[in-house]
């Protein structure tokens, strides 16, 4: 059988296509700690109630096969709000949701414990840092639907 040359570079257009589809993100976070989700914007008005605060959240997920213990690990936003996280374990394919106001700390949430909002709806970066201080990750965004998908 013979393939022609036209075939050929067809073929091969289509094949760089499909790897191209690809996100390089998608790569760096086969395993391991990264962020999620970010409500950046509370729905609705900006009423600064606590259940309008706990709207504002940022998802942290753990890809990796062993639970990861979070003690020090840090949560910041561009002008340096920090949080710092407590004693705290996220279990393997487990998901972490920190949010803004106060509450209670249970398995899958964590609270801030803050009276005014953290991330700005025009445009902000939250950063993980290890407990070493080394980032870990980061996502940005831009005036947008009030929510982003880091990954």
């Amino acid at each position: 059988m013979r393939i022609s040359v036209a075939s050929s570079a067809v073929a091969l257009a289509l094949a760089g296509s499909l790897l191209a589809a690809v996100p390089a993100s998608a790569a760096s976070h086969q395993g391991g700690l990264h962020l999620g989700k970010i409500q950046y914007d509370s729905p609705g008005k900006d009423t600064r109630t606590n259940a309008s605060l706990n709207a504002e959240w940022v998802e942290i997920h753990n890809n990796g096969k062993k639970k990861l213990q979070l003690k020090g690990y840090k949560l910041k936003d561009n002008t340096g709000y920090t949080y710092t996280f407590p004693t705290y374990t996220v279990g393997a394919g487990k998901t972490v949701r920190v949010h803004t106001g106060k509450g209670k700390n249970s398995g899958k949430h964590v609270y801030w414990n803050r009276g005014s909002y953290v991330w700005n709806n025009t445009g902000d970066k939250a950063r993980l840092y290890k407990a070493s201080g080394a980032l870990l990750d980061s996502c940005s965004w831009k005036k947008g639907k009030g929510v982003t998908s880091c990954h």
